[in-house]
């Protein structure tokens, strides 16, 4: 995917050498450490955001965690997740054998049980004994994990030359407030046909599929501490109310209360 860097991530972790059917590894990120490569393993991975966001990437999309939240990435997906400045996550590993989850990259609701057992279990050694303590903590887990509702934290891309492109483009500069005619031009295409393709590799019209992005973008920034006002200058809003107001649309409240209603029922940050 010709997708810019987004820079943060984790020291790389092989997950398919631990024999468990799950494990969970909790890793807190410096400033401005680099993003691992797109890569793969036969082990799915469920990355949970305690502090801070998590922008997952992959052939068909972007995904975003927000704090308390978690996005599932199946085995055998090619992958690459961002995490934002000092910040927080868990990773689960689960063996597909051990359990069915979804065949598609997708992002979860945590409630607070899922949470905690995943703090517990990232305390424990990866190679912890079989049939002990902690494996009836791990399968605790997994009984828990099959109840998980999913998010809609996504943003379609598909394989279209064009489209990643265009995604890349804007994510390079969320606040270009190019008309569709004007980025249908750049890709020598009529605005019509671009307009198509949108909608049929997307499901989205392009005014809805940006401003997807937006809040992706948005959620992302707003986690990591940046304030509305520059948010909504960053994204191309003439004020923060106006980029509140399209925030409280597409999800139901406004951005202070989105994360404050996220961090409250969240894992704790004091750990």
């Amino acid at each position: 995917m010709q997708l810019p860097d987004l820079s943060i991530n984790y020291a790389p972790i092989d997950p398919d050498f631990l024999d468990r059917p799950v494990i969970s590894v909790c890793i807190e990120t410096r400033q401005n450490d680099d993003e691992l490569p797109m890569h793969v393993h036969k082990k799915g991975q469920l990355v949970v955001a305690s502090r801070g966001s998590v922008m997952c990437r992959a052939p068909d999309g972007l995904w975003i965690v927000p704090p308390q939240g978690a996005v599932w990435i199946p085995g055998g997906v090619q992958h690459s997740n961002c995490v934002s400045s000092f910040g927080k996550i868990y990773c689960v590993f689960i063996d597909p054998r051990a359990m069915k989850l979804p065949s598609e990259c997708c992002t979860f609701t945590i409630s607070p049980l899922v949470r905690e057992l995943i703090d517990r279990l990232a305390a424990f050694p990866p190679l912890y004994p079989v049939g002990g303590p902690t494996s009836r903590l791990a399968q605790v887990l997994l009984d828990e994990l099959v109840q998980m509702d999913s998010e809609q934290m996504y943003l379609p891309i598909s394989r279209d030359i064009r489209l990643q492109q265009l995604a890349a483009a804007l994510l390079r500069d969320p606040g270009d407030r190019s008309t569709l005619d004007e980025w249908a031009e750049r890709y020598a295409m009529s605005e019509r046909t671009l307009a198509r393709l949108i909608q049929k590799q997307t499901g989205l019209t392009f005014g809805r599929w940006r401003q997807r992005l937006h809040i992706l973008v948005a959620l992302q920034r707003l986690s990591a501490g940046i304030s509305v006002q520059t948010v909504s200058q960053d994204l191309g809003y003439e004020t923060p109310s106006a980029f509140i107001t399209m925030f409280k649309k597409a999800l139901g409240k406004s951005p202070r209360r989105y994360l404050a209603d996220r961090k409250n029922s969240g894992i704790s940050t004091t750990n």
